[in-house]
């Protein structure tokens, strides 16, 4: 049995999903389109698999954008291998007519269909009531009251699908089509629609008391307001980047230190020779970079899933609607933005739910501006190295001040980009903002948490898969070099040793560094050395950064292994090996605040995620868009990092 979830945004559907599903669901696109499809598996009451398919958010048929096209073609069109035997509308109670639209459109398809009454604690809490009986009459279709956060009606639900439920019989608007204007026929059917609900609900919803001191009213004026507003959302991401410091240093430290521990103990165990060498010298390294940063991503996805569950995320929509049509975008723009900080791979595909073909192509040009989860461990582990650890006014972190610095910088190229795009991209269309402003409630922290284990476990496995094969590769291609040019390159060293009468201990560092250079890997890291010579890289840095041009995220587990091959001690962690590191020219740390802050802009602004390329192109159906937005996000990283290692050096 296949069954769909049907609902306004909002209304509680993807919690229902979650509800239902659990741990058993699964992300792909729909047949022959790029829009998400979400769908999972539950058992009902008599212990058959159902499999139920969660729709993207609409308030009506008529669809204004690709993923509300989607639910139209899945509901309307019997041939579509994902048209459901039931269909569940989710309707937000607390406001049942504007959500009874949808389900009367949906209700006229001829597919079985259940009303599922959400948030109905709410509408008591303000002492209104409606009466399930004469709702279930009206309309002829199963009526069920459900909280899709805490599970209540799951159940229900359960004993529901299992009974052989009829198609209801048809409302029927006649609709003149004397225009011949589509638009013109949608209004007139729309109005014909709430004109019959306002008559199917008298008598159905009490309402004695109109209540106006409701949480959601008595907050809204401070999180909306011109001044206030912004002042507690620039309030609130300068806690989230704080805390992604402070409060993720222990386990960390932690990670750190076991991975340590662990390419010690294998180092031990494991005869000497290739395989030993691979995993203490390439494998360990390179996924420990990664993994070491899973407390900071969880702690970022953590907050954002928080700010979108409370209903903060649409108050940020709406406040920044009017700056950002000052830029060629909307307030539907800032959810793909601020989804850019998790990833810019799904906040691309986010700016479906914009109608304006202009406004959605210039916000899939400039989110890779935002900095992403893998920016993150770049940034953090540079933070670490150039950036003292001090506190400002005894309570604000410098490090987690850095770090906010890095996200409002993104955000603010993004804006600049997004001003230049508008005066090459012209169209006819008006730009506007049709939202719902949800009630502010708790988080549903079953819902958050998983989440966060899907969003964190995707990133780390999805970097992993890349991280794990460049590892292989770079070890490689550290430890051999053309014919005998290691070989060479060390006798010229232990020459050098017994001439000078050099220590055992820096005879082998020596080595190392001889054979690091004549690999396979220093050859190419020589011959790209000019061209980012300038921004104050050295070759080993140029073979990390052209290894990001995959994935950022890339940077830090490539420095570990480059750093790692022949190290003569495992003890170090990555921030160690990194601060040791000197400039063979003027013996000063390698990493200092110059080509600190130099890596931090090119990471900020260089375009190096072939997911990302790809998804533009995939949204954008053609190479042109992502060739320019490479080409320009690169350009911008290069001047950029150069200039600001010049002035600071």
């Amino acid at each position: 049995m296949k069954i769909a979830l049907a609902g306004n945004p909002n209304s509680g559907k993807s919690s229902l999903f979650n509800q239902l599903t659990g741990m058993n669901q699964k992300v792909g696109n729909f047949p022959g389109v790029t829009v998400d499809k979400k769908s999972g598996f539950f058992k009902d009451a008599k212990g058959e698999t159902v499999q139920v398919i969660d729709l993207p958010g609409t308030y009506s048929l008529y669809p204004k954008s690709e993923e509300e096209e989607v639910v139209r073609e899945v509901l309307t069109n019997k041939e579509h291998p994902e048209h459901p035997d039931l269909v569940i509308a989710i309707v937000d109670a607390t406001n049942i007519k504007r959500n009874l639209l949808l389900f009367s459109q949906i209700h006229d398809l001829g597919i079985p269909i259940i009303l599922a009454l959400n948030m109905m604690d709410l509408v008591r809490k303000r002492k209104r009531s409606i009466d399930n009986i004469l709702l279930n009459s009206r309309f002829n279709v199963p009526v069920i009251e459900i909280n899709a956060r805490t599970g209540i009606g799951i159940q229900e639900i359960k004993n529901l699908v299992t009974l052989p439920l009829a198609a209801p019989d048809r409302i029927y608007f006649e609709n003149t089509g004397s225009s011949g204007n589509p638009d013109h026929d949608q209004r007139v059917e729309t109005l014909e629609r709430y004109k019959f609900l306002d008559e199917k609900l008298k008598g159905i919803v009490h309402d004695p008391e109109k209540i106006n001191t409701t949480l959601t009213r008595k907050l809204d004026p401070y999180f909306t307001h011109r001044i206030w507003g912004y002042g507690i959302l620039l309030a609130l991401l300068f806690i989230v980047f704080q805390a992604i410091f402070s409060w993720a240093e222990w386990p960390m430290d932690l990670i750190d230190g076991s991975f340590q521990q662990f390419s010690s103990w294998l180092a031990d165990i494991l005869p000497p020779g290739i395989v030993a060498n691979l995993l203490t010298e390439g494998i360990i390294p390179g996924i420990g970079g990664i993994v070491i940063f899973i407390p900071q991503i969880a702690i970022l996805f953590a907050f954002i899933g928080i700010l979108e569950e409370t209903g903060y995320m649409s108050r940020v929509v709406f406040l920044m609607d009017k700056i950002m049509a000052i830029f060629g975008l909307n307030g539907r723009s800032v959810v793909p933005l601020i989804s850019g900080v998790a990833c810019a791979v799904p906040a691309i595909m986010a700016t479906r739910t914009i109608s304006s073909k202009r406004d959605r192509l210039i916000t899939i040009l400039v989110t890779p501006f935002m900095s992403c989860s893998a920016r993150l461990p770049v940034y953090t582990i540079l933070i670490a190295l150039v950036i003292p650890d001090e506190l400002i006014f005894g309570v604000i972190n410098l490090k987690g001040l850095v770090l906010f610095s890095l996200y409002i910088l993104g955000f603010l190229a993004a804006l600049i980009a997004s001003l230049i795009i508008k005066q090459f991209v012209k169209t006819g269309e008006k730009s506007y903002l049709v939202m719902e402003m949800p009630s502010f409630k708790m988080p549903r922290w079953t819902n958050l948490s998983l989440s966060i284990l899907e969003k964190t476990r995707t990133f780390v496995t999805e970097a992993g898969k890349i991280i794990l094969s460049i590892s292989i590769v770079l070890w490689f291609a550290a430890s051999y070099g053309p014919g005998t040019a290691i070989t060479e390159s060390q006798k010229a060293v232990n020459q050098l040793a017994a001439e000078n009468q050099w220590s055992e201990e820096m005879t082998q560092v020596k080595l190392d560094a001889a054979k690091l250079q004549s690999s396979y890997a220093g050859h190419f890291g020589k011959f790209i050395e000019p061209a980012i010579a300038p921004l104050g890289y050295d070759w080993k840095i140029g073979i990390a950064l052209i290894s990001s041009f995959a994935a950022r995220e890339v940077f830090v587990g490539t420095i570990a292994t480059i750093y790692s091959v022949g190290e003569t001690s495992d003890e170090l962690s990555i921030k160690e090996k990194l601060a040791k590191e000197v400039h063979p020219d003027t013996g000063e740390p390698r990493f200092n605040l110059a080509v600190g802050i130099s890596l931090m802009l090119f990471y900020a602004f260089a375009m190096q995620c072939m997911s990302t390329i790809a998804v533009v192109y995939r949204e954008t159906k053609g190479w042109k868009w992502p060739m320019i937005q490479l080409a320009f996000m690169t350009t911008l990283a290069y001047v950029s990092a150069l200039i600001a290692y010049q002035v600071l050096r």
